[in-house]
Formats: C-alpha cells, sequence, structure tokens
C-alpha cells in the first residue's frame, strides 16, 4: 500500500510518501518539503502570525495534491510544537481544514517522543537492549527510554533549536557578529535547568544504548566528522560528546550568515545550528552519554509504524472473526 505522511513541524512542512505493508520495511517513493520556520514565526501574544499561517496554508495544499498525484491512499497529517503551544491554534487548524480538507492531528509532546521511540526501536531492533531516544526539533526536544516499543519514560521539554534562537539568542540569520558570550552562557544555565527533573527521572530507566535522531543531531554529527547523507541509508553515524563540544567551541564563533557555508548546513536553519549544539551537548552531559548512534528514522516513520501496526491489528480481528 501507498501510504502518505505529513508532518508540519516548527521548522518545516515536510510531506513523505512510502511503499509499505505490514511486517515490512517503509520504503520512500517521495519526499518534498518546505522550510516555513513557524517556530520563529510566533508573536509576542504566543499566536502564529497571519504570515506564518498563510504560509501553512499554502504548505499543506501543496503536500496533499502531491499525495494525491502519487497516489497515496491515506494523508496521515500532523502538527508539533510549534502549532501546538500556538495561542491560536485551533483558529489555524480551522483555516487549514477549510482551506485544503486537511485535518491535521495536533500530537503531545510525550506522542511524538513515543512514535519518535518506536521508530528508533524498529530501526535497532531488540538487541540494542533498553534504548535512550533524543531528539531536538525547532520547537521542542524529545527524550525517551525503555526496552519495549513503547519506553517506560517519554518527555518533551521546550527547548527546540528554532524555539531558543527566537527566544533566547535573538539571532538574525543575516547577523555579521556571533551571539556574545553572555547570551550562550545565559542559554547554557536556561537549558541546564530545565534538565533539572528529567535527570533523575531517566537514570532510574537506564540504557545500553544511546540514539539521536532528526537534522539538528544529523548536522552536529556530520560537522564531528560522521558519514555524509551521501554516503547513504545504511552508513553507521555517530557522534561523541568530545566531538560535540569542539563542534560547539567552533561554531560558537562564525557569524550566523556564514555557518550555511559549512558542510551538511542548511540554508534554512543555520542560524539555529548553535542552539541546537548547546541543547545537544546539555543533555549528553547531565545525562552523562559518551556517546550517540544516529537514527534515520524519527517521527515521520513512527507514525506510518504505528499505522502499519493498526492495520494488522483489523486484519487480525477480522480473521478472529
Amino acid at each position: 500500500m501507498r501510504l502518505g505522511v505529513l508532518d508540519v513541524g516548527s521548522n518545516t512542512v515536510h510531506l513523505l510518501v512510502v511503499d509499505a505493508h505490514p511486517g515490512a520495511h517503509p520504503w520512500p517513493a517521495h519526499s518534498e518539503k518546505v522550510v516555513l520556520r513557524l517556530a520563529e514565526q510566533i508573536g509576542p501574544d504566543g499566536a502564529l502570525t497571519e504570515a506564518g499561517a498563510d504560509g501553512l496554508v499554502r504548505a499543506v495544499a501543496a503536500a496533499r495534491a502531491s499525495a494525491t498525484r502519487l497516489g497515496s491512499g491515506d494523508l496521515l497529517a500532523f502538527a508539533t510544537s510549534a502549532v501546538r503551544d500556538a495561542t491560536n491554534a485551533a483558529e489555524v487548524l480551522a483555516r487549514v481544514r477549510d482551506a485544503t480538507g486537511v485535518r491535521l492531528e495536533v500530537l503531545s509532546g510525550a506522542d511524538e517522543a513515543r512514535m519518535t521511540f518506536l521508530a528508533v526501536r524498529r530501526w535497532f531492533g531488540w538487541s540494542a537492549g533498553r534504548l535512550l531516544a533524543l531528539d531536538i526539533g525547532g520547537g521542542s526536544l524529545e527524550i525517551a527510554a525503555g526496552i519495549d516499543e513503547d519506553p517506560a519514560v517519554a518527555v518533551s521539554l521546550p527547548l527546540g533549536a528554532g524555539r531558543l534562537t527566537r527566544d533566547r539568542l535573538r539571532i538574525d540569520p543575516d547577523g555579521a557578529e556571533p551571539p556574545p558570550a553572555g547570551a550562550v552562557a545565559d542559554l547554557r544555565e536556561y537549558v541546564d535547568g530545565l534538565l533539572d527533573p528529567v535527570v533523575e527521572k531517566m537514570a532510574e530507566v537506564g540504557w545500553e544504548r544511546a540514539v539521536a535522531t532528526s537534522k539538528t543531531f544529523r548536522t552536529l554529527a556530520r560537522l564531528a566528522g560522521a558519514a555524509p547523507s551521501g554516503a547513504g541509508l545504511w552508513a553507521r553515524r555517530s557522534v561523541t560528546r568530545q566531538g560535540l563540544r569542539q563542534v560547539l567551541g567552533f561554531v560558537r564563533h562564525i557569524p550566523p550568515r556564514h555557518l550555511s557555508e559549512l558542510e551538511g548546513v542548511s540554508v534554512g536553519r543555520a542560524h539555529q545550528l548553535l542552539a541546537g549544539a548547546v541543547v545537544a551537548e546539555a543533555v549528553m552531559r547531565r545525562l552523562d552519554v559518551p556517546a550517540l548512534d544516529i537514527c534515520p528514522w524519527a517521527l515521520r516513520e513512527g507514525v506510518i509504524l504505528r499505522q502499519l501496526d493498526r492495520f494488522t491489528e483489523s486484519a487480525t480481528r477480522g480473521d478472529q472473526a
């Protein structure tokens, strides 16, 4: 069967169309995304701006048209932190539905963490033992750990790279100077403060393998020497805490407008790199993680896998009846 998943994230609106059936690897048939940076289009009142809502409607309409053209039988559409936390979320969701016919499901932060954990578990398998899964998005940081497919602990914190860039570092993407040292120190203290209540909770669960997913960690791993995307899906990638500290040390001194000149750093997210590096270093340090394996699957794949599980459960009930 052909499935489409539409991920309205804090940085991008990403359509992924896969060919899949229960028990098989979901193979990508098509991928397209639009960079909207919704996490940075939140006004002083906490509402998504008119320009942000306009861009979202256009992006969802285009994604639906592509999914239909490609023969996707189902479009699993969901929104995460930027829409979830907007004070006008209900109005934005209604506008998207009325204009495009797409009903966006708003995932809770804990559900984001659970779905991402499922994808990580399926990728690495049972031999990985207890897993720790980390995901830095545009609006939030997800942390999950456990031995099953459903994590024992799933936490979401407002520590996304886009959110912190907007609210804490206040970086201009075209800025000619790096942020002052004091701002970076304040950000690190702020991140540590939000991690405080999580550290003990995660330590109680424990893990044998620590894993990171999604764009921020992939970019940081690449800057630390991991294989480029051109090496393919199956290339093993990892990042050490020492390597991450070195990356943080040099990106800290690069003006925002020059960060996209680094290999593997996209123009749309370059100015968020410093905030992402601060969060990544903090969570590895506070959880005492010496190294992270990079998983190519993340939230979108988790949503697809959960849907395939539902198909299997439905078919099983039908057979039993």
